[in-house]
Formats: C-alpha cells, structure tokens, sequence
C-alpha cells in the first residue's frame, strides 16, 4: 500500500511538473503599437507582450510569442502555429461565431477616422482600413468607399500620399501618429466600435481559454491591468 501510495506521489510530482513546462504560444502581429509592436532592439514589445508575459507567469506556462501577419492570423491559428492571439483583435458578435474569447483586457474604446484635412466627409470619401479589422466592416457599412491594406502603417500612408482620404483605426493606435504629425494629419471624428479587445481561442480549446480568462479576471482583481494599460496607452486611458 506504502508503495502505491508513493508512487502515485511521484507521478503526481511528475505530473505537476510536466504540467509546469507546458509551453504555450501566442500569435501577435508586431505591427500595432502599443499593443504590439517591434522595438528598437528588434523584438517584439508592447501591452500585449508584457500582458501575456504575466499571464502565463500566473497559469506557470512557459509562453513564446510567434509574430504573424493580419491577413493570415486566425488561418494559422486554426492550423496549429500557435494556440492563441493577442493581437489587439476587438471582440464581435460575428467572431464569436469562428473563435473562442476571453473577457476584453482592454476596456471598449473610440476609433478615429484621420485625414489631411478636417472638411473631409467620411460618409461619402474614400476611407482606409486596416483588411479584415471592425473598422473596415464600419465602413463598408457607412457608404464611404473602403480601400484595404495588410497592415496598418499602410492605412496612414495612404492618406498621406492621396490614396485616400481618411483613415479608421483605433484611437490607442491613431491618435499619438496624428499628435506627431505638426498638423499634417487631423482627427475628423470619431466612432464607438466592438466589446473591447480580448485573447482569441479555437473553438476547441475552452479549457485553455478558460485558464487565461481566469488569470485575466484575477489581474483586473488586484489592479496589476490597470498598471500596464496606465503604462502603455498613457494616464487618461480608460480602466477598469
């Protein structure tokens, strides 16, 4: 009896341990700061980075980031590349239909629609946004012409060298570029989009979903998010 007893303790032990160098990854873009982003080191940075850094510190997973572009982010996960994405992707209606989310880690925000020139109608204009995000289903839906582009430097560019003329992203990401701009680029108005943005799951992967929406709960408990979304998007962000 003593010695099944002990042996079930080992691999117990064993198993805890096994469980404890579990690697997890996690797709991000690197191309949207500062949710995500490549610093001047090369790597990757930003909330999102540091975010899932503390998150799997908190579940004992040992996490690596794989960088992956917009365009093929849920394909790849669908295929097995990673396990999940932060990304700064919003929570919707229609992808909750294809994924599994978390709770947001960032409260709803505005989106901006920037230009040149704060006389342009984004109703009825050419407007640029970033394929396959919320804000270019806004304005497919708003009657404006909608431009796509892979990333989202190359929504900004496109105002700027004419090809269009305004540009929807979100505010975090639009308004330090506009702010920077010495008045080249204005903010011409502004829209409430999506439920926030959260950690997307394959639909069969609810456990593991699970396990980062309680550790995501957990850091909006004790104040630790509201640090890091205080740090990365400046003091008049909006908290929990």
């Amino acid at each position: 009896m003593k010695k099944i007893a002990m042996t079930a303790a080992v691999l117990a032990t064993m198993a805890g341990s096994a469980f404890a160098q579990q690697v997890v990854r996690i797709g991000t873009e690197g191309a949207y700061a500062p949710y995500n982003f490549i610093n001047d080191s090369g790597k990757l940075d930003g909330y999102e980075i540091e975010l899932g850094g503390e998150l799997c510190k908190r579940l004992s997973l040992t996490c690596e980031f794989v960088q992956n572009d917009w365009d093929t982010i849920m394909a790849n996960l669908n295929s097995g590349n990673y396990d999940l994405i932060m990304a700064g992707m919003s929570i919707t209606d229609e992808r909750k239909k294809d994924r599994l989310f978390t709770q947001n880690y960032t409260p709803p925000t505005v989106s901006l629609y920037v230009a040149t020139s704060d006389d342009v109608d984004v109703t009825k204009g050419i407007v640029a946004a970033q394929t396959a995000t919320i804000q270019a289903q806004h304005v497919a839906e708003s009657g404006a012409t909608l431009v796509e582009f892979a990333t989202p430097d190359e929504t900004v560019s496109a105002v700027r060298n004419g090809e269009a003329d305004a540009v929807l992203a979100d505010l975090d990401y639009l308004k330090p570029i506009a702010d920077q701009s010495n008045g080249e680029l204005v903010i011409v108005d502004r829209v409430q989009l999506g439920e926030g943005v959260g950690a997307a799951f394959r639909m069969s992967d609810a456990a593991l979903r699970d396990r980062f929406d309680g550790a995501i709960a957990e850091m909006k408990q004790d104040g630790s998010i509201n640090k890091l979304i205080l740090k990365w998007f400046g003091e008049d962000a909006v908290v929990y």
